[in-house]
Parts: structure tokens; C-alpha cells; sequence
């Protein structure tokens, strides 16, 4: 297997190898050459006459290694669209125009081109002069009318887009485009003698050359004798019912050609075709007046001759009348038939026969039909005159009974807002037009009355101001028909009431709204038709709630409200009335809860109550200190006997004290007692303390007293070791705030 596989791996390697080897050298070859240059040359001229030879010779200025042998591509382009390419090592290349003609005229540019590279010439204009004139033959001279002649126009030797053109005289006949040198065309001409020619335009570029006009060829066209002739008998003016004949004739020559065609013509019919006896008879019709043809044909050739016949009716169509025009159910009518002309001469009135029909359909053989108005009756009604086998019908005419009006309908369009414009519409089921409508109103004088019209309805503007108002308007109807007014039931509709002010409340009242509390909002409306959209904001016009009830009132519950929630709370109601009502703004204003309020105020007495004790304190002591300074008297006793020293300090609050003598005891201090009665010193102190004593209260014996006593009590300390007395006695002051009785003896 891979002794097979290697050879062929070889040799297409190689193969790739040689081909681009192949490819590099000519990729080489193609860049060693450079085409510097390319012109163009005419010769014998650039403007030339017809039938002249032409060269254009392609030059090429071209580069290249001696070693290389280039082949040149030389393309020539006539009006830029190619011409003729060959390849060849040539520095030049002619391309020749022999016996040029004026289609070879144009615009002529050459390029050469090697590999990728291409170069090319500038635009050379070649105008080739003189077209030729054109030849026309026919194929007879002499030709029959009705035969056509083939006709040939042929200009030898031109080229390009030719367009030729066949004319007799100043009519042309036809025109063709082609690439061709000649066309060919079979014409049809009229009588007499033609004199054709012809003519082409060859397309240059963007203008159109004409050549000369070709000789003039007589054509000879002998006329076909065939022209017929129209006799009438009786006579061209006959009666309704007549017979007619008509005979249409040819020169007996032409009528031994097979090809002949008679045919008689009334208008746009064919009454016969192809007539063998060359006779047609008709009864007369008054519809036949007019004009008759008798046409005979050969071919492509046609001849006529006419004759006007008169026709006049024997009787006139028939007219049928119902009387009266208008009629209502179950009255009267009466349907007429007459005509109202006939020919004396051929008929009398009583050889006249009429029929009425209704739908087609005979109901009464005679020219009078009466009947009662109904639906029965309504339908199309036509009648028929018949005189000497001719039926003449007469227009049909629709007939219905007119409908007195119906009980009328009274409703509203749209929906009843008191205090607002809005349409009652009165309606009749039945009734002929015009029918005519007034609005009524109990209790009132005036009513509105719709003018004619023209369908079975009117509508009417109205306004009340009370729901119960709506009851009170009615509706009559009525046509033109006897004791045809009609009057509607009273008008039931639902009335809305627009919302009235809102009243907003507030629970509990503003002013005892205490964080935590729900605060519960009712807005309720005094008037207005549900259902009836409540809508409660706060001050900032932020919407907090909506709902839509059936009642005159909703609620809207803040729970736990806080001091954010203080403010202004105001509600809208609306209902289908389209009219909202904003109530009166609340101020609400939340205040601290109750147990704050508690907290808030033992914090504020813990932090003043210190205050209040410290002041009361310091004024207590400056006040004892100036009332001892000025009263105070000290008693000595006798050492000896109690060893004991007596103070005694009264004061009456009758008797005044100036305010030099007041001080507080304790302002001086107590007294300097540390002396005894000879003098020496008392180690003793005296220790004053504020007693009060309380005691019951005889009124009998408590005397008139002012003010309050003050009782100073003596301590005595009793004389022990300096060691356990300090030698100092304290002295206790005791004030008593309310009146106390004299003590006792």
C-alpha cells in the first residue's frame, strides 16, 4: 500500500512545483514590461465620404528585458462599447473599415493591456458622410379595391439602427425599427391613384441622420362596383302596426360574386344578414322611427345607402294614477289607467283594452280598480293598453299606505345630571313621515314641539333641578293622519345628584391626638348619587387613600401615628356627575404620649429639685443668722448651783426689727459662753438644736397671739470628763412653723 501512495505523492509535488515555477516566470515575464504609451490613428481622415476604406491603427510604446518575448492584448471600442480584440507581440495593430458607410461613424478609442497592467488611447471622433438613398418596389401597379400591395424599401449597404417609413403622399401608412438594410410590409390603400415612397433615419449616438426620399411609385386602385340601393314600401312614414318591406339591390355583375355580403341595418341591430332574396319585412313600432342601411361587403371593402323611416304610435303609452297620492290605512283609494293619444285614423277609444296588474299579477281587466288601504294592499302597480296586437305598458308605481304613528317612546341619550342640560329622545316605533313630536311637562304651560322631519325620531334639550322632575316630562306624536297624536308615558330614568360640600372628621378631636393613637378620618357628603369615589389626602396634597362606596361616607384609619403624621388632612368625593368637592382642610397636630410626658417631667424635677433644696437651705441659714444676731440674750446661772447656762431668746412677731437688728443666729455663731462666773474658763460648749414641739390645742385658754413664736430649749450638758465633752455643748434651735399654745404654769 505504500508503495502505491509514495509515486503519487511524488509526482503531484512535482506537478505543484512546475506549475508555479510556471507561474513565477510568467509573473516575472509580466513585470519586466511596461507600457509606457498607446495611440490612436484614422487614416485617410478623421471626416470621410461614404464608401470610403478605413484603418485605425492601434500603437504601443512598450518596454521590456531583451531576453523576454511580450505578447500584447489590443482591444479597439467603437461609442466605448467593444469592437475586436487580438492578441499579438506587436508594438502595433490596424483594424480596417472597408466601403465605410455613415453607421460606422462614432467615437474610437483602443487599449492595450499585459498582466494587470492596461493603458488606453484617447477618444478619436470618425464621421462617415453621405447616406445612401433608399429603393421601394411593389409587386403590381395596378391593384383592386380592397387588395393590398407588398412593398419593399431597401437601402444596400447601410448599417446601424435604421427606422424606414411608407407614405402616400402626406399620409403615413407605415414605420419599422431594425438592424436590417431594407423591411418589407403589405398596405392596404384607398381608391383612386397612390403615390408611394419612402425614407429612413439612422441613430448616431445621441442624433438622427434622414436620407433622401426614395422615387415616387403611381399605384392604380379600380374601384368595386357594389354600392347598393334601399327601397321602402308602403311608404317611409307609416303607422304603428304597419307592415314594412324593405329591398336592398346590387348591380347584377357583382351579385354573381360569391364573395358579396347584403346585410339591413337599424341603428346598432343587424335586422338580416346576408339576404338572399335582398327583401326584409317588419311590422311597424313606434320605437322604429329612425334610419334604416342596407350595407353591402367584398372583402375589406364596404358600401351603404339609408333611408329614414317615421313611425307614429297608434296609441301613446299608457299612464297609470292612484288618487288620492297620500293615503293612510284603512281609507279609500282609486288607480286609473289611460292613454292619452291615439291614431283616429286606424283605431277608436273603445278598441282600446287596459289591464291593471299588481306584482306582476293581473287583478282586474279594466281601467278602473278601487280597494281600502293596508298592507294587503301595498305593492307595485302597472298597467296595460292593447289595441290591433299591440301591448303597451305603462310605468310602474309603488304604493303604500301610510302608518299613523305608534305610541311613542320617551328616553333620555346620555346620562340626567341634575342641574345639567341633557337630551330626552321621543321615539315611534310606526308611523309614516313627516311625523311631529312636542315635548310636554306636567304642572308647566310650555311645550317644544320638533319641526317636519324626516326620520322617526327627535330629541329634545332639558334640565332639572330635582331627581323627582324627570317624571314630570312626556313626549306626543303624530302624522298627518286622522286622530293620529299619540302621547308617550311619563319619562323614568336614573337621575345622578352631584357629591355636595364633604365634611371632614376627625377622631379623636384635634388636639388630643397622642403618638401611638389610631387617628380615624370620616368624610361624608350630605347629598349625591352613588357610587361615590372618596379620595382623603394630607396637606402636601399627598394622596393617602381611595375607595369607591355605594354609601354617602367612608373612613380612612392612620394606625400608631407619629409626629410626622401632624399636619393638614382635607377629603374629595366624586360620583358620576364629573363635578369633585374638596372638604375644609383639619389641622391635626400629634402630640408626645402621656407616659413621655411623665418621663420627661421626673427628669426634669430630678435635675431641679437638687437646686431648689440647695436654695432653700442656704436662705433658712442666712435668715437664723440675722434673727440671732438681734435677739438673742443669754441668761447665766450660778455655776455653783446647776452648773448650767440658761438662754433665753423671746421675740413677739408684733414687735418690729429693724433689718440692722435681725441677722441669723447662726451668721455671728452661738455666743461666747467658755467663761464661768469668776471668769474662768468653761471647756463647756453650748449645743443649740431647732425643736418643735407640738401640743394640743385647749381654745378656751390659748390667748390672742400674732404671728408665730419662736421657742428656743435650753440642752444642758452636764458636766463630765473634758475628755468625753470636748468641753463643748451644742445648742439645738427649734422654730415652729404654726401657733402654739402658752405653756402651761
Amino acid at each position: 500500500m505504500q508503495v502505491k501512495i509514495q509515486p503519487c505523492l511524488r509526482m503531484g509535488t512535482f506537478l505543484l512545483l512546475f506549475l508555479f515555477t510556471l507561474t513565477s516566470s510568467a509573473e516575472e515575464a509580466h513585470a519586466d514590461i511596461i507600457i509606457k504609451s498607446v495611440n490612436l490613428t484614422i487614416q485617410p481622415r478623421n471626416e470621410v465620404q461614404r464608401g470610403t476604406n478605413v484603418s485605425l491603427t492601434c500603437l504601443a510604446e512598450v518596454s521590456y528585458s531583451a531576453m523576454s518575448q511580450p505578447s500584447h492584448k489590443y482591444i479597439f471600442y467603437k461609442d466605448y462599447q467593444p469592437l475586436h480584440t487580438k492578441e499579438t507581440s506587436n508594438t502595433e495593430l490596424p483594424y480596417f473599415i472597408s466601403d465605410a458607410r455613415v453607421g460606422h461613424s462614432g467615437k474610437y478609442k483602443c487599449a492595450v493591456v499585459n498582466g494587470k497592467q492596461k493603458k488606453e488611447s484617447s477618444v478619436k471622433d470618425l464621421m462617415v458622410k453621405g447616406l445612401q438613398t433608399p429603393v421601394l418596389s411593389v409587386d403590381k401597379s395596378v391593384m383592386r379595391e380592397g387588395d393590398v400591395i407588398t412593398a419593399n424599401c431597401m437601402a444596400e449597404g447601410e448599417t446601424g439602427s435604421l427606422t424606414f417609413f411608407f407614405r402616400d403622399g402626406d399620409e403615413e401608412l407605415y414605420s419599422e425599427s431594425t438592424n436590417n438594410h431594407q423591411v418589407q410590409q403589405k398596405l392596404s390603400l384607398s381608391k383612386g391613384t397612390s403615390n408611394l415612397f419612402c425614407f429612413y433615419f439612422i441613430s448616431l449616438g445621441g442624433t438622427m441622420a434622414q436620407s433622401n426620399k426614395s422615387e415616387v411609385i403611381k399605384v392604380n386602385i379600380q374601384e368595386l362596383k357594389i354600392k347598393p340601393s334601399i327601397t321602402v314600401k308602403p311608404s317611409t312614414n307609416v303607422i304603428e302596426g304597419d307592415t314594412i318591406n324593405f329591398r336592398c339591390n346590387v348591380d347584377m355583375i357583382q351579385q354573381k360574386n360569391s364573395e358579396l355580403r347584403i346585410s339591413l341595418v337599424h341603428g346598432r341591430t343587424t335586422l338580416s344578414f346576408n339576404m338572399t332574396h335582398k327583401n326584409y319585412t317588419m311590422s311597424a313600432k313606434a320605437n322604429d322611427s329612425g334610419e334604416f342601411e342596407c350595407i353591402s361587403s367584398m372583402g375589406n371593402v364596404h358600401k351603404s345607402a339609408s333611408v329614414s323611416i317615421t313611425v307614429k304610435e297608434l296609441f301613446s303609452k299608457p299612464v297609470l294614477s292612484i288618487i288620492p297620492s297620500s293615503v293612510f290605512e284603512r281609507e279609500r283609494f282609486h288607480i286609473n289607467c289611460h292613454v292619452k293619444s291615439f291614431a283616429s285614423e286606424r283605431i277608436q277609444q273603445d278598441d282600446i283594452k287596459y289591464s291593471i296588474f299588481k306584482d306582476n299579477t293581473l287583478i282586474i281587466s279594466n281601467d278602473r280598480y278601487s280597494d281600502t288601504a293596508g298592507r294587503a294592499t301595498n305593492g307595485k302597480y302597472m298597467c296595460s293598453a292593447e289595441a290591433k296586437g299591440i301591448i303597451k305598458k305603462s310605468l310602474a308605481e309603488l304604493f303604500e299606505a301610510k302608518v299613523l304613528v305608534s305610541k311613542p317612546e320617551i328616553t333620555v341619550d346620555g346620562p340626567v345630571i341634575v342641574g345639567k342640560p341633557f337630551w330626552i329622545v321621543c321615539h315611534s316605533e310606526n308611523g309614516s313621515l313627516p311625523i311631529f313630536y312636542t315635548l310636554k311637562r306636567k304642572h308647566f304651560n310650555g311645550n317644544w314641539t320638533d319641526a317636519y322631519i324626516h326620520n322617526n325620531k327627535s330629541r329634545f334639550l332639558a334640565m332639572i333641578s330635582t331627581p323627582a322632575d324627570i317624571s314630570s316630562y312626556l313626549c306626543e306624536a303624530k302624522n298627518n293622519g286622522p286622530a293620529s297624536a299619540k302621547m308617550s308615558e311619563r319619562l323614568y330614568a336614573p337621575v345622578i345628584v352631584p357629591v355636595g360640600k364633604p365634611l371632614l372628621t376627625v377622631i379623636p378631636v384635634p388636639g388630643n391626638t397622642e403618638e401611638g393613637q389610631d387617628l380615624t378620618l370620616i368624610c361624608g357628603i350630605p347629598k349625591g348619587s352613588p357610587p361615590i369615589s372618596f379620595t382623603f389626602y394630607r396637606s402636601t396634597h399627598t394622596q393617602l387613600h381611595n375607595t369607591t362606596v355605594q354609601s354617602n361616607s367612608s373612613s380612612y384609619v392612620l394606625t400608631a401615628v407619629t409626629r410626622q403624621d401632624s399636619g393638614s388632612y382635607y377629603c374629595r368625593a366624586l360620583n358620576s356627575a364629573e363635578e369633585a368637592s374638596m372638604s375644609d382642610p383639619i389641622t391635626v397636630e400629634v402630640s408626645l404620649a402621656t407616659w413621655k410626658k411623665a418621663l420627661i417631667a421626673a427628669f426634669c424635677m430630678l435635675l431641679v429639685a437638687p437646686l431648689i433644696l440647695v436654695f432653700a437651705m442656704r436662705y433658712k441659714a442666712k435668715r437664723g443668722k440675722k434673727e440671732m444676731a438681734a435677739e438673742l440674750s443669754v441668761k447665766p446661772a450660778s455655776p455653783k448651783s446647776d452648773e448650767s447656762l440658761t438662754l433665753s431668746l423671746t421675740h413677739d412677731y408684733p414687735h418690729t426689727v429693724g433689718v440692722n437688728e435681725k441677722e441669723n443666729v447662726w451668721s455671728k455663731g452661738p455666743p461666747n459662753v467658755n467663761q464661768d462666773s469668776e471668769g474662768s474658763p468653761f471647756e463647756g460648749d453650748i449645743e443649740y438644736t431647732e425643736v418643735v414641739h407640738p401640743q394640743p390645742v385647749d381654745p378656751a385658754r390659748i390667748p390672742l397671739r400674732k404671728g408665730t413664736d419662736t421657742v428656743y430649749s435650753e440642752l444642758q450638758t452636764s458636766q463630765g470628763a473634758p475628755e468625753h465633752m470636748n468641753h463643748r455643748s451644742m445648742v439645738e434651735y427649734a422654730e415652729l412653723n404654726h401657733d402654739l399654745p402658752e405653756p402651761v404654769e
